[in-house]
Order: C-alpha cells, then sequence, then structure tokens
C-alpha cells in the first residue's frame, strides 16, 4: 500500500471508552495490538521529549514483531533540533542524531518495523545564513539514502516569500539527501506544495486557532477542549486533502499521514475518515469522541 493513514500515539488514557474497550482501561500492554487492527501505522512522540533506553526500543520491536506489516515513525529528539540546533551547536546536534540512529532506528530498521523519522524544528529556528549551514550539516550526516527522513519547518522564514512553497534553498538541501518535506494542516500558514524524494510526510494538528498561540490558559470556564488538539475535523475540512494526496501518489513511492489532534480519540475518527475518503479498506469502527471529557479516568 503505498498511503498508510495513522495517529501521532496509542497510550492516551482518555481513548478508552471511545476508542478502547473498557475492559482494556488497565491492561496498557494490550493497547498498541488493538490500535493495529486498524491502523497500520502510528507515530512516536515520546522519543522527542527523551531517547528511548535499550528495554524500550526492544519492547517496541517485540510489540511490532507480533503484528502484520506494521510500522512506526519516530520524531527526533528535542535536544537535537529544539536546543543543539537552536543554539547552533553543530556538533551536539551531530552526535545527538547520530545516537539516536544507533540505538533506536536500526534495531526497528532491523526488524522491519521503521517507517519514517521525523525532524519537526524549533519555532525558533529561523532562516539565516547560519542556520542554513546548520541544517545542512544534520542532514549531511544523517543515513537518510537508507532511512526516510522528513524535514518539519515551523518558522516562517523558510517559506519562499509569501508563497506556500519551501525556500529554494532548504528545498535544494532537503532534495540532495532525499529527505521528504512534512506538510502540516493546522493553525497558521504553512507549505502546502513540495517536491518529493519518492517519500511523503504529512501532518493533522487540528484548527484550534484561537487557543494554539495564546495557551490553553486563556480558555474560558466553558470551554471543554482538553488542549490546543483537542479538535474533530468534519468531513468538509478533510476533503481538500484527498485530491492533494491522490497527485502525492502519482509521484511518491510512500505516503505516510498521521493525526495528532489526538484528545478523546478525535485522531483515530479523523484518520479513519480520511481512509474512507481515499477509499482504503479498514476495519470499521464506531468512535464517539464526546463520551469522555477528562484525562486521567482510568
Amino acid at each position: 500500500m503505498s498511503i498508510l493513514i495513522g495517529c501521532s500515539g496509542w497510550s492516551y488514557e482518555d481513548w478508552v471508552g471511545s476508542f478502547y474497550p473498557r475492559e482494556l482501561a488497565r491492561r496498557r500492554g494490550e493497547w498498541l495490538a488493538y490500535y493495529a487492527r486498524y491502523f497500520s501505522t502510528v507515530e512516536i512522540n515520546s522519543t522527542f521529549y527523551r531517547p528511548p533506553g535499550e528495554l524500550q526500543v526492544a519492547s517496541w520491536v517485540r510489540k511490532g514483531s507480533e503484528l502484520r506489516d506494521f510500522q512506526y515513525s519516530l520524531k527526533m529528539p528535542q535536544q537535537v533540533t529544539h536546543e543543539h540546533m537552536v543554539r547552533g551547536e553543530r556538533d551536539g546536534a551531530i552526535r545527538g542524531a547520530a545516537a539516536f540512529e544507533r540505538g533506536c532506528i536500526e534495531p526497528l530498521a532491523q526488524a522491519g518495523l521503521l517507517g519514517s523519522v521525523l525532524l519537526q524544528l524549533s519555532p525558533f529556528f529561523s532562516k539565516d545564513e547560519s542556520n542554513l549551514r546548520t541544517l545542512e550539516a544534520v542532514l549531511e550526516s544523517l543515513s537518510s539514502l537508507d532511512y526516510d527522513y522528513a524535514v518539519e519547518f515551523r518558522h516562517p522564514s523558510w517559506r519562499d516569500g509569501e508563497g506556500d512553497m519551501i525556500d529554494p534553498q532548504a528545498a535544494e538541501i532537503l532534495r540532495q539527501r532525499s529527505i521528504a518535506l512534512a506538510l502540516i494542516d493546522g493553525p497558521g500558514p504553512h507549505i502546502r506544495r513540495a517536491e518529493g524524494p519518492g517519500h511523503a510526510y504529512i501532518r493533522f494538528h487540528g484548527r484550534n486557532y484561537d487557543i494554539w498561540y495564546r495557551g490553553e490558559r486563556e480558555r474560558g470556564e466553558d470551554d471543554l477542549r482538553l488542549n490546543r488538539y483537542d479538535y474533530l475535523y468534519s468531513l468538509q475540512e478533510l476533503e481538500p486533502w484527498v485530491p492533494r494526496i491522490r497527485e502525492m501518489e502519482l509521484n511518491e513511492q510512500m505516503i505516510r499521514i498521521y493525526f495528532n489532534n489526538h484528545a478523546r480519540s478525535k485522531a483515530a475518527k479523523n484518520a479513519l475518515q480520511l481512509m474512507d475518503l481515499l477509499q482504503i479498506p479498514h476495519q470499521p469502527k464506531e468512535i464517539r469522541p464526546q463520551d469522555q471529557f477528562t484525562l486521567g479516568c482510568f
């Protein structure tokens, strides 16, 4: 299959009752296998906050090997993208990326479980000559011909002026290394078009424009949203992506799509809806995100 659709994470307590059956509430070790009944890929966000240890990676390998044609996509640790790269510490970023490749990416790849690896750049990593050289050095150090890598640019300076393309210099750095540009659906202007290297990466964050930049503490008392990712896409909002994905499918060997609007199982519901719109067969599942309104109920 050339299009894989999944969610950004699977271990959410507020999915119990709406996605996970209530009898699995205290059996978290079974959640991934249940998730894999409906999705053949997942984006692991936890690697962004802390590089996983050997036992954690071994657990992912063991569980993933029991599943059929399953893939993990991973986020590069923030120590690389949000600390070393922002400070211009190229050697530190390169060492951190190399350690992540050895300790996490290689074992998953050897087990046939690796999807893509995402470098989500800091919103404070803007485009200037120094940062271009830092980006180039870090990406050059990666095994991007062996593994599928993608980069998510978050500072608006990486756009090509006011257009919807990436800056030409950054595009060339990615092209030379067969690295994909991650396309985003979320608040704010985003790069909407990119020439891919044979694989593509798309992330759906939700469209909570009002609290995305101002912060969740500024919500009113009658606002029941859990966080900025607590957003349910309508079919009308998903439909325009269908021709875009179909066009990409003509030029890409693999398209990986992840929904990060995880609150109350909304990511799972929208992921299945997009599969329906793209006519991708899947096991049917009724999900009612409104069934649960608070975290930590179990």
